[in-house]
């Protein structure tokens, strides 16, 4: 996906990208570039950072704050070229930075650089006595299986896969249960209830899932006296 009002640069890459065998989609504004990525999902977005009604740095931010799209790696396209521009654009969350004018062959190294293959998920996570195999969709607390339901499973998945992290309920929705739903945030707190009665000594101090008051739900990567981090089995 390419987000680039300039209409020739962005009739260019489109030409170039397509002749390698890409598939692009893109628009010439900011406004509604988040929802445009919910609904095409691409596998890589190309982002100028000063749009005439957006601000490039602020749609990155958007990006990484949304489960379902915070692996999308994002490459900046953009004039913006000093030092502290570079960092900004890094530390937001960008994967590249490509400062205008630039080599189009360059450019698409750099894409294909994004696309090498990737290191396999880990197969288990653990955390102290608790240990989720993602292979056999199974959990142990002190070596004793935890039965779970699917969504249950899915649930402590996503926190445990991305500890100290704080998702809202509304992210949590989104990620676990997906956009075609009909339930509500309350329903995040039920399974949560659920979870701890099920992986927590205590479910009324739990020590796994923590609860981030007025936003939503944390895995707690030191919930152990011995403060072990999730790890690959």
């Amino acid at each position: 996906m390419l987000i680039e009002d300039d209409a020739d640069l962005f009739a260019l890459l489109k030409y170039n990208l397509e002749k390698e065998g890409f598939q692009m989609v893109g628009a010439h504004t900011g406004k509604g570039a988040i929802d445009l990525c919910r609904r095409e999902r691409p596998d890589l977005i190309l982002l100028d950072i000063m749009l005439p009604d957006s601000d490039g740095l602020d749609i990155c931010k958007g990006i990484r704050a949304r489960p379902e799209l915070a692996h999308i790696p994002v490459i900046f396209l953009t004039a913006r070229a000093s030092e502290a521009d570079r960092i900004v654009g890094l530390e937001l969350g960008a994967n590249d930075y490509i400062v205008k004018p630039f080599f189009i062959r360059e450019l698409i190294a750099r894409i294909k650089i994004q696309f090498r293959p990737q290191t396999a998920p880990q197969r288990s996570l653990r955390s102290g006595a608790l240990e989720l195999d993602r292979n056999a969709c199974r959990v142990f607390q002190g070596g004793e299986e935890v039965t779970l339901t699917a969504t249950e499973f899915r649930l402590l998945e996503f926190l445990m896969s991305r500890p100290s992290v704080v998702f809202s309920r509304e992210q949590l929705l989104d990620a676990v249960w997906g956009h075609d739903r009909a339930v509500t945030d309350r329903t995040v707190d039920v399974y949560v209830l659920r979870l701890r009665q099920k992986i927590e000594g205590d479910a009324g101090g739990p020590g796994y899932i923590r609860s981030v008051r007025g936003f939503g739900y944390s895995f707690n990567e030191q919930s152990q006296a011995d403060g072990e981090r999730v790890a690959t089995a």
